[in-house]
């Protein structure tokens, strides 16, 4: 990892560090355009032809039958059932609480306005497997999903092969879904976004993916034959902020959790200690030797950086410019900071708040904004598979009380026929 000074580093080189390292849109859209328009034209026969070449599916159907959940669930190690069981009861407690409230205004006599919320009617889940498999992704997709009474719940993934893996199974048999295709990558992307007469398009997708993936997802979200996503999520990130007293071995173990992702992932270390982040080095060097994703970590590593600063004020400084999927407060009274914390997606304060924990089953999302997009959107949660509707109520006295508000505003913007819309009411 290399290191920086922040105050003896220019404007320049710390835009560049704040720049993520990992997706070169103009290449990874030229990649996957080809196969969305494809499969927006020839539909699931498409999708099926680049899972085949892709990812070398070969499996007789691309559902994931009844059959096969139940055999996941006799199957599937009873430890591994038990911690996703316990995931799940944690994610779904702290969700249950997101779910948003309704309301109703008298705003004058005779005038009322409400905003109730519906869960959206489609909802496509897109959860990664290419390097590796993750079942806590089903969760997080899942149970907000679940909570908000979304009709009908579509989860893709890409199979290398025929078999899903048993624990993404019961992690999807315990948010009851029930409609699995095994297919991932842009294919599955543009499936979900543009369907065909034999699979019914979704009305949003969900989930994160390699840059790839987030390309599919942002290129549809912006055709009107597609449709929405919940954010850009692409590859992983995470900045830690230490103190001189934080444990060097905890860091190293925090940063090397991250880099393990993918080869574009990127971890940052901002310490106001230079002994510390000599520290982190070895200790990293040390832990990261005998991971079975060590190339991952060496490359994404390549990716990181340390960054040395005169305070934890200054720290939080360059965090809000670069707004971090996660970040770590390893500091003394870190819950004092959280103030000045304005831009993230989640943010673990204290030496015993790993990253991990809210990956997996602290009960937060970790479907999270990348990329710097934490700077206006925040992780899944449960009103992310809702819209709000707003109603209007009005009696003749309470339109006469507007009336001339309204009149006189539309006569304003040249649109008489909205105000003969009130006048002939009123008339």
């Amino acid at each position: 990892m290399k290191k920086y000074t922040y105050d003896k580093t220019d404007e320049k080189k710390i835009s560049e560090l704040i720049n993520r390292p990992g997706i070169h849109f103009d290449k990874t859209f030229d990649v996957v355009k080809p196969i969305l328009h494809d499969v927006k034209k020839h539909g699931l026969h498409a999708a099926v032809k680049y899972a085949k070449k892709l990812d070398r599916f070969s499996a007789s159907s691309i559902y994931v039958e009844e059959k096969e959940i139940l055999k996941a669930e006799r199957n599937l190690d009873k430890n591994i059932k038990s911690a996703l069981e316990t995931a799940y009861q944690n994610i779904r407690k702290f969700h249950v609480q997101e779910i948003p409230k309704s309301f109703k205004v008298g705003i004058r006599a005779g005038i009322f306005c409400s905003r109730e919320f519906r869960p959206i009617d489609n909802v496509g889940l897109y959860v990664p497997g290419g390097n590796a498999v993750l079942p806590s992704t089903v969760l997080m997709l899942g149970i907000p999903a679940q909570i908000a009474r979304c009709p009908r719940i579509v989860l893709c993934t890409p199979v290398k092969g025929k078999r899903v893996n048993y624990a993404l199974l019961y992690a999807a048999h315990l948010c009851g879904i029930k409609e699995i295709i095994k297919i991932g990558g842009a294919q599955a992307i543009g499936l979900l976004a543009y369907g065909d007469k034999e699979f019914r398009k979704v009305d949003k997708i969900f989930g994160p993916g390699n840059q790839y993936v987030t390309a599919s997802k942002l290129l549809v979200s912006v055709d009107p034959s597609g449709c929405p996503i919940d954010m850009p999520a692409g590859p992983s990130e995470l900045i830690v902020i230490a103190d001189a007293k934080a444990n060097p071995a905890f860091i190293a173990s925090d940063l090397l959790s991250q880099a393990e992702h993918g080869l574009d992932s990127q971890v940052v270390l901002v310490t106001t200690s230079e002994k510390l982040a000599q520290l982190v080095k070895k200790e990293i060097n040390s832990q990261s030797a005998d991971l079975p994703r060590h190339e991952i970590v060496e490359h994404s590593l390549k990716n990181s950086f340390i960054l040395l600063v005169d305070n934890i004020e200054e720290a939080l400084e360059f965090s809000n410019r670069y707004a971090p999927e996660h970040l770590i407060l390893n500091v003394k009274n870190a819950a004092d900071y959280t103030e000045k914390i304005h831009n993230a997606g989640s943010v673990f304060l204290g030496e015993y708040s790993p990253e991990s924990a809210g990956d997996y089953a602290s009960g937060t999302n970790h479907s999270l904004p990348t990329s710097g997009y934490a700077r206006a959107f925040g992780g899944v949660g449960v009103e992310s598979y809702m819209k709000s509707i707003t109603f209007q109520n009005l009696t003749r006295e309470g339109l006469k009380r507007i009336s001339s508000a309204v009149e006189t505003l539309a006569e304003t913007e040249g649109l008489t026929a909205h105000k003969n819309a009130v006048t002939i009411r009123i008339k």
